[in-house]
């Protein structure tokens, strides 16, 4: 018997949308008919993550609703989750799989129930679900080979990092969530708490450019990606990535995250652009 529709919603938009990204979705690189299943597939993680990074909702209430996206996506009935009901109509009409948007709901989980990290394996097997996915469902949605999958895992793990680094104040501050592993702050004498000050202390900076180390270490391993993608614009698009995700990190081994809110500029994205336009889509 098919589940009966719920009355409320369970998915909670926040004001973010595809602008407020440290990297273009779906831009114009992307083929025309492909954009709206990249859309649908953002707008799909963008509510899940909106769900985990609610303060106002208990880790029970976001694990439930979480849940309840995925039954949409598999097909129980109800307009409670829009955006897992657009997703199942996409994945329906391109064939691909329903796996990578289940990966991402098993990160949000993991958000809502897991609040500290040990290490950098454990921070990259949290970031294998919650953002190699998208390279993934951007590549399949191409027919790209699974060859490419390790660089762009490398690419999408990296810009993980730098968005957990840029926002690493506001998730403690607002969410108890760190993910600067708790050994190394340990070993530099920081402690969490120090992420409530109003710049970072010697410690809490010894652990962030630990974690830019490992950063750029993934997006040595992510340059080879262009070159592995056949669609000509979609390997422009992923050059464009690799030198943002480049531009980002050095700005963070010079800001502080904690005085500031460290970010690209306009002249970054036009001249990763740049970059991306020539040296992507040799193939």
């Amino acid at each position: 018997m098919a589940e009966p529709a719920l009355k409320s919603a369970v998915e909670t938009p926040s004001s973010k949308g595809r602008s407020d990204e440290n990297f273009p979705v779906g831009s114009w690189l992307i083929r025309r008919e492909l954009r709206p299943h990249v859309h649908a597939f953002y707008r799909f993680a963008r509510e899940a993550d909106d769900i985990a990074d609610n303060p106002a909702l208990v880790a029970s209430e976001k694990v439930r609703r979480l849940d309840r996206m995925g039954a949409v996506l598999d097909g129980a009935a109800g307009d409670d989750a829009p955006s897992a009901t657009a997703m199942r109509a996409s994945l329906r009409e391109t064939g691909t799989t329903a796996q990578h948007c289940h990966d991402v709901l098993r990160a949000f989980r993991l958000d809502a129930t897991k609040l500290r990290y040990r290490d950098w394996d454990d921070l990259m097997e949290y970031c294998r679900y919650s953002a190699s996915p998208v390279g993934r469902q951007l590549l399949d949605l191409h027919g790209e080979s699974h060859a490419t999958w390790p660089p762009s895992d490398a690419l999408c793990c990296a810009l993980q990092v730098l968005n957990h680094l840029q926002d690493c104040a506001d998730d403690y501050i607002n969410l108890d969530r760190v993910y600067l592993p708790e050994p190394w702050l340990a070993e530099a004498h920081a402690r969490v708490e120090d992420l409530r000050a109003l710049s970072a202390n010697a410690g809490l900076r010894r652990v962030i450019d630990r974690l830019l180390d490992g950063t750029d270490r993934l997006i040595l391993t992510a340059r080879t990606l262009p070159g592995k993608v056949k669609s000509p614009g979609l390997s422009r698009e992923c050059a464009v990535i690799v030198d943002l995700a480049a531009r980002l990190s050095r700005r963070l081994r010079r800001g502080d995250p904690l005085a500031m809110r460290v970010k690209l500029s306009r002249g970054d994205f036009a001249f990763a652009l740049l970059t991306g336009l020539l040296s992507g889509g040799r193939g």
